[in-house]
This record gives structure tokens, sequence and C-alpha cells, in this order.
């Protein structure tokens, strides 16, 4: 028996543990949004939607920098390395500070834009935004040199931190306001630069890089911003203008139905995150691709088959058991909120996986979709059911292109 657990822990590999904590902080993070949801009430959860929300966006436009520095990484050298990361840190640490001072001097704007009940919270949140980009630079680097362990240190105590500090506050010393979700926001920035390596800031040597690695850094900084950017659109723009359209009852409820409908999502970022490196390995490999496709777009279909089932069957227990009797009235879109969720779910499979393949069309047409579904929500919002019609038609259609450009791709590949 002592023989067989100690090869059984063997074949637990550093890989499977940072999936583990993957699944782990995704699932504090989504305690941490069904909490306050629960707490605070729809009208005030409004407001904590979003700063949750920016959070959202600033980890997608982060992503850019982690990306980049985790690619970097594993391509440079020593010297080069060292004066390459002193480079990135410099560059994330300036686009943050620009960022943050933008969100700072803008408080009151953005107070009126959406709504909120006060302008403070953009002040604190704004505060914390060069902190976030240095994060992800220092999370690229344990990425790019798979050092998995630091890399999962740093997402569970950006989790742990923010829902415990926030929480905290809120249930300890009775404090519901928007401020105190800016503070245990920022917080979190800080828990989540452990461990940090101070030293790569200051390089000895000067960058030294050919025009072809300047051009290939330039170039796959680029197509990961524009990406990153539809991600932005996509996940996030809803939100924010239902929130600036609507009351803040209305923007809560909202809010509550957007986290429960994007439970597809985030099971099918696992999906994206071993389908890279599996297409990668394959291509490599002089392998066919497609049928690895063809395995993650069946699971995710699935799954969302099932959970699409599930939200028209028992919407008000779900609503009810998740956020509480205060965002029932959500229930009746609860099914075609996730139908919308699950077709941009599929689609993103689809992305990834010609994104692997160093083929850019599809993420191009996430971008147009992305503007496409915003312009919709943006001239037909007379009614929350109005904003899930035009997010469910925006996402059946870049599916439906999506489709139509793999089998063209598979057609011209033949004829090759």
């Amino acid at each position: 028996m002592q023989i067989t657990g100690i090869l059984n822990l063997k074949k637990v590999t550093p890989e499977h543990i940072f999936m583990l904590s993957v699944l782990v902080v995704n699932g504090g993070n989504y305690l941490y949004n069904l909490i306050l949801g629960r707490v605070l009430g729809p009208a005030q959860f409004a407001d904590a939607a979003v700063l949750i929300t920016f959070l959202l966006v600033l980890s997608f436009a982060a992503m850019t920098f982690q990306l980049v520095t985790a690619k970097f990484s594993v391509l440079f050298e020593q010297d080069i390395f060292n004066s390459f990361i002193s480079k990135i840190y410099k560059s994330a640490l300036l686009v943050g500070a620009i960022m943050g001072l933008f969100i700072v001097v803008f408080a009151g704007e953005l107070q009126r834009l959406f709504n909120t009940s006060s302008f403070k919270m953009f002040i604190v949140f704004g505060c914390g935004v060069p902190l976030y980009f240095l994060m992800s630079v220092n999370r690229g680097v344990f990425q790019g040199k798979n050092e998995l362990k630091s890399l999962s240190i740093t997402y569970q105590f950006e989790m742990l931190s923010r829902l415990i500090i926030t929480l905290g506050l809120i249930l300890i010393f009775d404090i519901k306001s928007s401020v105190v979700i800016a503070v245990g926001i920022l917080a979190s920035f800080l828990f989540g630069l452990v461990p940090f390596k101070f030293p790569t800031l200051v390089a000895k040597k000067a960058l030294v890089l050919s025009k072809a690695h300047l051009k290939e850094i330039k170039s796959f900084f680029v197509i990961t911003a524009f990406y990153e950017l539809t991600q932005i659109i996509i996940n996030n723009s809803d939100i924010l203008l239902v929130k600036h359209y609507f009351t803040s009852y209305e923007a809560g409820l909202y809010a509550s139905l957007a986290l429960i409908g994007r439970i597809v999502y985030f099971i099918a970022w696992m999906f994206v995150m071993l389908l890279l490196p599996t297409v990668v390995k394959l291509k490599k490999e002089g392998k066919e691709t497609a049928p690895i496709l063809f395995k993650y777009v069946g699971y995710i279909a699935a799954i969302s088959i099932s959970i699409i089932l599930v939200c028209l069957c028992f919407p008000e227990i779900i609503i009810s058991l998740l956020f509480g009797n205060s965002y029932i009235a959500m229930a009746p879109l609860l099914w075609q909120y996730a139908i919308a969720t699950s077709m941009f779910a599929i689609s993103n499979i689809f992305a990834y996986y010609y994104l692997s393949l160093e083929q850019y069309v599809p993420v191009i047409i996430s971008g147009i979709f992305g503007v496409l579904q915003m312009g919709l929500v943006i001239i037909y919002h007379d009614s929350l059911e109005d904003v899930v019609h035009m997010q469910i038609v925006a996402m059946v259609l870049l599916l439906v292109i999506q489709l139509v450009f793999f089998k063209y791709d598979q057609i011209k590949n033949k004829r090759v």
C-alpha cells in the first residue's frame, strides 16, 4: 500500500497542482462574488459589479504583458533575458501608471457614466492599477520559466486576500460601501506580488536584440493585445452598458444573471489551457490537430447543453440558492443568457485553436463580433431582455462564422 501511494504521488506533476490551483482560485473568486451579491443586495451589488468588471478588464489588459513575458522568458538567454525583463517591467509600470492616473483623474466622470454611489472607489482602484501590471509581469516570468509553484502562490494570495479582507471589513465592521470593495481589491494586488523578484527591476546590461527579435516581440504583443481587447469587449461591455442605461437595482439583478451564466465560460477556459499546448505539440510532430479540437468542442458543447437545460428547468432554485430571493426576477432570462455564453465559449475554442496555429483570422472575427455585440446593446436596450437577446444574436453569428471559416480552412488544406 505504501509503495502504491508513493507511485501515485509521483504521478502528481506540477502541472496537475497548478490546474488544481486554478480551479481553487476560480472557485474562490466565484464565492467572493456570490457572497457580495447576497450580503449587499441588488442595488449595492451593482456598484460592486462595476469594480469587479473593472478588475476583469484590467486582468485582460495586463494579460498581454504576462503572455509576452512568458513567451520571451523561454526564448532569451540569461543576459538578454535580464535586460528584457527589466524593460518589460518598466513598460508595464508606465502603462499601469497611465491607466491608473486616468481612472483617478476621471473618477467623477466614471461615477456619472456608470451611475455609482461614490467616485472614491475609482480613486482607490486606480491607485492599485500599476501594482497589477507589475504583478502580471512577475507571473509571466514564473509562467515562462515553468515555476508553477510560485505562479500558483501569486494567484492564491491574490484571491484569498481579496476574499478575506473584503468580507472581513463588511461582516465584522458592518461597512457596506463600494470603497471597501475597492480597498479589498487594492490589498489583493499587494498580496498577489508574493513571491516577487525585486533584483530583476534593474538590469546591469543593455538589451541587445536583433531586428527580427524586435519585430517578433512587437507582432506578438500587438496580436495578443488585440485578442485580449476582444475578450474585454465580449465579456464585460454588457455589464458596464447595463449599469449606464439602467437603474442600480436593475444593474444589480443583471450582474447576478451574468455571474451565473458565465460559469460555462469559466469551465471552457480550463479546456483552453489544455488545448493550446496539445495543438502546438501535435503540429510540431506533424500530426493532425483537428481531432483534438473536435474533442474539446464536444466537451464544451455537452457541458453547455447540460447547463442550459438545468437553467431552463430550475431557474428559481438556482438563483435563490446562489443569490437569494431578491434576485428571483432574473429567473426567466437565466437559460437565455446561458445560451449566449455557451455560444461564446465554443467560439473561443476555435479562436484559441487557430491562435496556437499562428492563424489570426478567427481572432479578427472575434473582434468584429465583439464590437457588433456592443453596438447592438447600445441600439437595443429598452429592457434587460433586449440586452440578453442582442448578445445571443451576436454570439450565434460569431459561432456560425467560426464554423464556416473552419470548414473553409479544412477544404483549403485538403487541396494543398
